[in-house]
């Protein structure tokens, strides 16, 4: 009988389970402390399967992000609606992202390693402040869309810091509604609001 090579059986998720399994990682113990053969040895697979899929662990990082961000969708979301209603669309899809406080997503990890490692926050930057918030800015029409996007950018990034990693307890007892509610104004000023003179 021929010995079967190539896709393992039942296995036909590999790549997600390398990126679920480097997402953890890069959660756990920030990207510098993140190896490919830790990624693959976490996933079950070898790791030249690992740098076959995806190269090295820059571009791993980068598909953790993407997996994260998922900007296609995210684009779509946040376009949908009425343009009056930006600014909480997109806080509510931040929340969501980074999820309970007590458990939270995989985008603070991520977060976590941008701010240890410039090759990791060049590409947090990148899907943050151009795949995302960017492309929606670009999408208003609006002048100055490269810092509209970096403002929100930065708003929702210290939103993440101060409530997820350092615990504010104000920020940490108010729900995502309520914060939704704080926060959705002056987002939508960012993204849609007449620029200062």
């Amino acid at each position: 009988m021929m010995q079967r090579t190539g896709r393992r059986p039942g296995m036909s998720n590999t790549r997600g389970q390398i990126v679920a399994a480097a997402a953890a990682s890069f959660t756990s113990l920030g990207y510098e402390g993140t190896s490919m053969r830790q990624v693959a040895a976490a996933a079950g697979v070898d790791p030249a399967l690992v740098r076959r899929f995806f190269g090295g662990k820059e571009q791993l990082f980068r598909a953790v992000v993407a997996s994260v961000f998922q900007p296609e969708e995210a684009v779509a979301l946040l376009l949908d609606g009425p343009r009056g209603r930006l600014g909480e669309r997109l806080a509510g899809y931040v929340l969501g992202v980074l999820g309970e406080v007590e458990r939270p997503g995989p985008l603070l990890g991520l977060l976590r390693s941008a701010a240890t490692s410039e090759p990791a926050a060049a590409l947090v930057r990148e899907f943050l402040a151009e795949e995302l918030l960017g492309r929606v800015t670009r999408s208003l029409g609006m002048d100055h869309p490269e810092l509209r996007a970096g403002l929100a950018a930065a708003h929702l990034v210290g939103l993440a810091v101060a409530r997820y990693a350092v615990r504010v307890d104000t920020l940490v007892s108010a729900g995502p509604d309520e914060l939704t509610a704080w926060l959705a104004p002056a987002l939508q000023r960012y993204l849609t609001g007449k620029a200062p003179q």
